[in-house]
């Protein structure tokens, strides 16, 4: 599953600065469907949320590939330890 630290790496990376508990609250609202993935309905509705510029689907759309390398449609936790592997994060 997408821990707390790892969606704080994420939305750290976009410009927000959620607390402890905010991103707690991210996780349990956005994974709607209790996959332990983040598919990409969930993901825009984050980000809708989060985000105060909105304006792009398409920018999101884009930032939503970089973490879905297989382009199934789901950002699993081994692409997100991924992408923050790249990023500098150290996962376990």
């Amino acid at each position: 599953c997408i821990t707390t630290k790892e969606l704080g790496t994420v939305m750290r990376s976009l410009g927000q600065n959620p607390t402890e508990a905010e991103l707690q609250d991210m996780i349990n609202e956005v994974d709607a469907d209790g996959s332990g993935t983040i598919d990409f309905p969930e993901f825009l509705n984050l980000m809708a949320r989060k985000m105060k510029d909105t304006d792009s689907e398409e920018e999101l759309k884009e930032a939503f590939r970089v973490f879905d390398k297989d382009q199934n449609g789901f950002i699993s936790a081994a692409e997100l330890r991924h992408v923050m592997t790249n990023l500098g994060e150290k996962l376990t």
